[in-house]
């Protein structure tokens, strides 16, 4: 028999060259990329960064964060929450705000939380879509985030978002939040204002606004009074009668009501006065530093709390998979109250006897 032909050899394209797997970047290589002139395109990616779940983004994440603290930006920036009623017009009102913001100089960067399905998880993230003009901006920064399940309609990496927006040179930051809700008392534990948007002829919406959320608030816009001025008028009167309810503010700073039209841009040069003007009350008593300080603090619980509840659910799922432990502790036991303090009992004795 003769010999066996040798299969011919695939042809390899000559024009193809060797690309060698990219290096994972470190963290001062992230960083000195947000400190240049592609810091747009690096912080999106940074962003993106933070909002993931992988333990090696995480720990990327944490030394950028540290990086961030240490090189604290040489310019003051100034943080403002936004909230108000689904309808209210929040979006369209950052468009027409942010592009006064920017008109006078500043560099602003604006993060726009959508909530997530509690079923799929997902986001639409539309708020760039709705910006158009302000996108196109060239010292604008806009990115939609999704809140991912986590509480008070901001997202779990928020804070971290701003404190990187700043060092990539960002010194006026928006947070926009979902809407009313636990979501004021987040925001406003995360910036150095807070701006309540109301709708003319509320209805029910504004007694629950005065109860919860006026305390909170440093300066109220009444919207769309373009379309509703004798409305606007109205609502307006009715939050400063409900002002007289609220508590002392301890910073002596009086709230102002103003009505405005996000749509043509009447009052916005106000509410940027205030604002400015709020900033550097603040500023000179050192109440805007004192409170960082604060925010800081309540950032270390929050994030002990993270990771805490964190290992406790992949305690628990790990129990349900491997000895089906939850069904079986709850067959055992008379009560809920007795199971919990069994599972609790696991989960600590499981730490404890980790290296």
């Amino acid at each position: 028999m003769g010999k066996k032909k040798k299969s011919a050899a695939p042809a390899v394209n000559p024009n193809l060259r060797y690309r060698p797997e990219p290096r994972p970047l470190s963290a001062i290589d992230i960083f000195s990329r947000l400190q240049s002139k592609d810091h747009r395109r690096a912080l999106g990616q940074t962003i993106t960064l933070l909002e993931s779940a992988q333990p090696a983004d995480r720990q990327l994440a944490d030394e950028l964060i540290d990086l961030a603290e240490k090189n604290p930006p040489q310019l003051p920036t100034f943080r403002l929450g936004i909230s108000g009623t689904p309808g209210v017009g929040k979006s369209t009102f950052i468009e027409s705000y942010g592009l006064e913001v920017a008109g006078q100089g500043h560099k602003l960067a604006v993060l726009a939380i959508d909530p997530s399905s509690s079923l799929s998880g997902g986001s639409i993230l539309g708020d760039k879509t709705r910006m158009e003009e302000l996108t196109r901006h060239p010292n604008v920064f806009i990115r939609p985030s999704p809140s991912a399940g986590h509480l008070g309609g901001v997202g779990a990496a928020s804070r971290a978002a701003v404190l990187l927006c700043e060092a990539a040179g960002y010194d006026y930051i928006i947070v926009e939040t979902v809407g009313v809700g636990q979501a004021e008392w987040q925001v406003h534990g995360m910036t150095d204002a807070f701006l309540l948007l109301a709708q003319p002829a509320a209805g029910d919406d504004l007694q629950g606004i005065k109860r919860g959320i006026l305390e909170l608030a440093d300066l109220i816009a009444v919207n769309k009074a373009d379309r509703l001025p004798d409305a606007a008028k109205q609502t307006a009167l009715e939050l400063r009668r409900g002002l007289h309810l609220a508590p002392a503010r301890p910073d002596d700073w009086t709230v102002k009501i103003l009505t405005i039209s996000a749509l043509t841009g009447d009052g916005l040069p106000a509410i940027r006065e205030q604002l400015a003007e709020y900033a550097k009350k603040m500023t000179a008593a050192g109440l805007l530093q004192s409170r960082r300080k604060s925010q800081r603090a309540a950032w270390l619980r929050e994030r002990c709390e993270a990771d805490l509840l964190l290992d406790f659910r992949r305690f628990l799922n790990d129990q349900t998979r491997t000895t089906d432990g939850i069904q079986r502790i709850l067959d055992k036991q008379s009560s809920l109250s007795s199971a919990s303090n069994v599972i609790l009992a696991d989960f600590y004795k499981t730490k404890t006897t980790q290296p």
